[in-house]
């Protein structure tokens, strides 16, 4: 064999050397790099999870039109229910028909009533109040002045009211409508008894009242009238 067959095959060597897959040079590993992924493109895979899982989400269902009726049906039933429980209860408009209470009230004024006042405290001299139907009255829920409470005498002579003996002072009569000449019928000494009242309007010579009727029982008071609400020009606290 000559000198120059070592030669070549050192040389054939080298270049298969050259061209194994275990070279970090080989053309093949460089592409099975580029082309298998390394943690570059893992990274872009998750990146682009992340972006679906932040999608805006699915628009709120339209609620049914039945739904919505109920409700309405609902909320009026409440509003009506509780209208009357008060109204029952509590507070009730009553219209002044008549002349008995001028000028403290005038005939079509609208007043409220507080139902609660007497199951709270007892009347009080100088409640405005709204008595139930008195057979013999000729008129429906009554509008008077509480006068007289029980147990003290009350008596009406002269056009002066005597409560116990001594004249009452009411500053609430109008000096035009009760004068001297004109002040209604009188009344004898009389004891108020338990649980009633003695009341009169405020238009002594026009009101048909206790002097008439009698003392008026505690349970026939629907209760306290506190205030004008109409027209609206005469509103007022009473």
């Amino acid at each position: 064999m000559s000198d120059d067959e070592p030669r070549r095959s050192t040389q054939i060597d080298e270049l298969i050397k050259g061209l194994s897959p275990d070279d970090p040079g080989h053309p093949l590993e460089e592409s099975a790099t580029a082309v298998g992924g390394g943690a570059h493109p893992a990274t872009a895979s998750n990146t682009s999870v992340d972006e679906d899982d932040t999608a805006p989400a699915p628009a709120p269902r339209t609620r049914k039109r039945g739904s919505a009726f109920v409700e309405w049906i609902i909320v009026i039933g409440v509003a009506v229910s509780a209208a009357l429980l008060v109204r029952a209860f509590v507070l009730q408009q009553f219209a002044v028909s008549g002349y008995s209470m001028i000028n403290t009230l005038h005939d079509g004024d609208r007043v409220l009533v507080n139902k609660l006042s007497y199951r709270l405290h007892d009347p009080r001299r100088g409640d405005v109040v709204v008595l139930k139907t008195i057979e013999g009255a000729g008129e429906r829920d009554l509008i008077k002045r509480v006068v007289a409470l029980p147990g003290e005498t009350v008596e009406y002579r002269s056009c002066v009211l005597y409560i116990d003996g001594r004249e009452l002072v009411e500053p609430y009569l109008d000096p035009t409508v009760v004068t001297p000449n004109s002040c209604g019928g009188t009344q004898p000494l009389l004891e108020v008894p338990a649980d009633s009242v003695f009341v009169m309007g405020d238009n002594r010579p026009g009101s048909k009242d206790s002097r008439a009727l009698g003392p008026i029982r505690d349970s026939d008071l629907i209760g306290r009238a506190f205030v004008v609400i109409w027209p609206a020009g005469d509103w007022r606290w009473l």
